[in-house]
């Protein structure tokens, strides 16, 4: 199996296909693999995997914290999933790549190309989050593991992750270092010493960090209005992916390519279609 060592963590990673490097941030909100593209909700449908590796390299890897992926206790922020992405493009030696992020995956994709826009060819920000009720229910995901980790305390948490295998989304009492506890004793048993009142402050800076406003996070919007980055953007319309956070990012991104189709028009034969022929003209 492929791994890379970015920012110190280990990052597992797949690359199918042929051309130009095509950088894929994975949907799934806090359960962010690989699998994702293929087997949740609009993107099982729309079988992007069917034809975007038929004229381009991509690129596929399950975000730090979750899946085969390592991770570390720490406030994340926007900042350290670029690090991480960075870091798998240097391991790979490409300098410059597109970015296509779906879901939560469109906040790490922003947040790259606005740090190094030299690097970044274009962006697909295919159904972003954002949304008022995305950051209330965020917010109660964190409170509701901030409680549990309170009252049961660190290898509290520990035993409710081992006792199924249930994500952050699924169970929020396991906080988002769930996976990495299932994938290592190490990081298990470092993480049952942690300091309880010091962990709750993590993750209370973490959840203020990442989930900062009622639109689409990721990037603020001054730094995405001086971007010169050709950009799709395809709306998603549910509580997780409202459309008036890609109207959003669509206001903020000067040129950029909205695709006003709702979620019932975008299927296998139209979204693949429309991604690539964007791709292609880039």
């Amino acid at each position: 199996m492929p791994f890379a060592q970015t920012d110190g963590i280990s990052t597992y990673y797949e690359v199918i296909g042929d051309g130009a490097p095509l950088l894929m941030f994975s949907p799934g909100g806090f359960d962010a693999r690989i699998e994702k593209w293929t087997d949740l909700g609009v993107y099982k449908r729309i079988r992007l995997l069917d034809h975007l590796p038929l004229a381009y390299q991509c690129i596929l890897f399950d975000r730090r914290e979750n899946g085969q992926s390592g991770g570390r206790v720490e406030p994340l922020t926007w900042q350290h999933y670029v690090a991480q992405a960075r870091g798998l493009l240097d391991h790979l030696g490409i300098e410059q790549a597109h970015l296509m992020g779906g879901c939560m995956g469109c906040c790490p994709v922003t947040a790259f190309a606005v740090t190094h826009p030299e690097r970044t060819l274009s962006m697909t920000l295919y159904w972003p989050v954002g949304g008022a009720h995305y950051r209330i229910s965020s917010h109660q995901r964190f409170a509701r593991h901030l409680a549990f980790a309170e009252e049961n305390g660190m290898s509290g948490v520990v035993d409710l992750v081992r006792s199924h295998d249930k994500n952050f989304s699924a169970d929020p009492r396991g906080g988002p270092w769930g996976q990495p506890i299932r994938n290592s004793e190490t990081f298990a048993t470092s993480y049952a010493r942690l300091d309880l009142p010091k962990y709750l402050l993590t993750v209370t800076a973490m959840m203020r960090g990442l989930i900062d406003r009622d639109t689409s996070p990721g990037a603020e919007p001054e730094a995405l209005m001086t971007l010169d980055i050709p950009t799709l953007i395809v709306p998603g319309s549910d509580n997780f992916h409202a459309t008036s956070a890609a109207r959003y990012l669509h206001e903020c991104i000067v040129g950029s390519d909205y695709w006003d189709a709702a979620p019932e028009a975008q299927t296998a034969q139209t979204a693949p279609a429309r991604v690539v022929e964007f791709l292609n003209r880039v």
